[in-house]
This record gives C-alpha cells, sequence and structure tokens, in this order.
C-alpha cells in the first residue's frame, strides 16, 4: 500500500490533471473565468476530501476513474466554498493555499462566477453517463452531495458561522456548525465512496461513525492550527477568529482539553473500522494525519 504521503501527492497529480482536462481555456471571452477556476482549483491544498472518496471506494474495489471523477466532483464543491468564503462580503482573505485569493487575483465578480461554476460542475460531472453508468448510483451521489453542500451542510454552516460574529454560541451549538460547514462535505467524501461500492445505506453505519468523528477531529485539529499554526506554512492568515470574537472548540474548551478531544475522536474514528483488515489502512492513516498535520 502507498503510505500516506505518496497517497496525497497521487491524488493531488489526479485532481490537477482532471481539473486541467474540463477547465481548459476555451478560447473565447470567457478565458479569464476559466483561468480564474483554474487558478482556485489547480495545485495545493491537502485534496484531504478526493482522498477520502478514493480511500472508501478501494474497500469495494470500485474503478479508480469512476472514483476520480467523483472525487473530481466534491473537490469542485469545496473549492466553489472557498473562494466564496474569500470574498469581503464572507471572511475577506487575501491569501489562499499561499497564493492571491480569486478576487484578489482576477475581481470580485469573476471570484462569484467561477465559484458557481465550479458548483455546477460538480453536478455536472456525476450527472455524466461516463462518471457511472447506474443512473441510481450517479442520482443517488447528487442526493447526497447536495445534501452536503446546501443549508442542512456546508452554505448552513457558513450561515452559522456569519452568525457567530453576532452571537455568543456554547459548545453544542459550535460543534453543530462545524458538523455543518466542515463534517457535511468530509461525511460526502466517505459515503460516496460506499455508495460508488454499492453499498446499502443500513452497510454504511461503521463508515458514518468514521466520517463524523474525523469531521469534528479535523476542525478541532483547524482550530489548534489556527491558534499555534505558521502563516508561511499555512498559506493563508491565522488566528482570525480570535480576532473577531467567536465561540470555537479552543476558546470554549481550552487548548489542552481541545487537543485531548481532538486525540479522541480520532481513536474513535478508527475504532469505526475494526471490521475492515488491511483494505482500511489508509483510511486509519488519513484519521491519524488529521491530528499531525500543520496545515
Amino acid at each position: 500500500m502507498l503510505s500516506l504521503r505518496d497517497a496525497l501527492d497521487e491524488v493531488a497529480q489526479d485532481i490537477d490533471r482532471r481539473f486541467a482536462q474540463v477547465l481548459a481555456d476555451p478560447g473565447d471571452p470567457r478565458a479569464s473565468l476559466y483561468a480564474a477556476m483554474r487558478h482556485a482549483a489547480i495545485g495545493g491544498g491537502k485534496r484531504l476530501r478526493p482522498l477520502l472518496v478514493f480511500a472508501t471506494a478501494r474497500l469495494f474495489d470500485v474503478d479508480r476513474d469512476c472514483a476520480g471523477w467523483v472525487a473530481t466532483a466534491l473537490e469542485a464543491i469545496h473549492v466553489y466554498s472557498l473562494i466564496h468564503d474569500d470574498l469581503p462580503a464572507m471572511d475577506d482573505d487575501d491569501m489562499r493555499r499561499g497564493k492571491p485569493t480569486v478576487h484578489k487575483a482576477f475581481d470580485e465578480a469573476t471570484a462569484i462566477l467561477a465559484g458557481d461554476c465550479l458548483h455546477a460542475l460538480a453536478f455536472e460531472i456525476l450527472a455524466d453517463p461516463s462518471t457511472h453508468p447506474d443512473p441510481f448510483v450517479r442520482s443517488e451521489l447528487i442526493l447526497d452531495l447536495a445534501r452536503a453542500s446546501g443549508p442542512s451542510g456546508m452554505a448552513g454552516g457558513q450561515m452559522m458561522d456569519l452568525e457567530a460574529e453576532r452571537q455568543i454560541f456554547d459548545l453544542p451549538t459550535v460543534t453543530r456548525l462545524q458538523q455543518m460547514k466542515t463534517g457535511a462535505l468530509i461525511c460526502a467524501a466517505v459515503e460516496a465512496g460506499a455508495i460508488l461500492g454499492r453499498v446499502p445505506p443500513e452497510g454504511r453505519t461503521h463508515l458514518r461513525g468514521y466520517a463524523h468523528d474525523l469531521g469534528l477531529a479535523f476542525q478541532i485539529a483547524d482550530d489548534l492550527l489556527d491558534a499555534e499554526g505558521d502563516e508561511a506554512v499555512a498559506g493563508k492568515k491565522l488566528r482570525k477568529d480570535e480576532d473577531a470574537g467567536k465561540a470555537t472548540f479552543l476558546s470554549l474548551l481550552g487548548v489542552e482539553r481541545a487537543r485531548e478531544q481532538c486525540r479522541m475522536l480520532v481513536s474513535q474514528a478508527i475504532e469505526h473500522l475494526r471490521d475492515y483488515g488491511p483494505e482500511a489502512d489508509l483510511l486509519r492513516a488519513i484519521a491519524s494525519y488529521v491530528v499531525e498535520r500543520d496545515r
């Protein structure tokens, strides 16, 4: 089996290649729009969500090319969310993944359209028969990703995050916010691999438990990095939540308790995979990576 580092590099190259293919310069007045999409989508980033699609799909011997296009769709949603989150009306960030954010490299109107187009591209990919021959698999993938990215998932969590600047949130509310804003798409990535493997919903319980605990651990680790990390390594501005007075896992739990909670969630995530053998080692390695990463 590939090491986690090699797996991350391989997936990053795969996703970059697929984005380059579908976002080629059209050679017409839309060129700057496509350039903005490529600027955001190609190069940089952890590619954690695509790797989770691949790692889960391999449990069920899913065709790698098929998993690759589904992983690209998940990453398109993630990248669109970053473009919009960085806008002045949202988080107002100048740097992302070590380079200027899209509205800085281009302009706000182009950034909005680039995000809109990546959102649409994700569902275009999932609906394409070349992604998977079974229309029932494709429709379930579309439904699950729509739920994960809409008002009950990522976008709803972002709205709660905006409200966090105006309200005092307790721990259950912050947990729900992060389960939606960050956790929903992580859960969708794991779910997508199981859907591709034609695993019935009742057979996905352990994988859902893994994804749920991984998503919360990921966010706590993010809070720790935001407080203790290096902006040059992270490739983005840190300590913004503290400056905005937002409640986070760190502000509510304290550093040591938050770090302990993160480790506990990772252990729980790995325990959810107890019925799987070596074929799930990559998923286990991803869980451990969450608490060890520096960006």
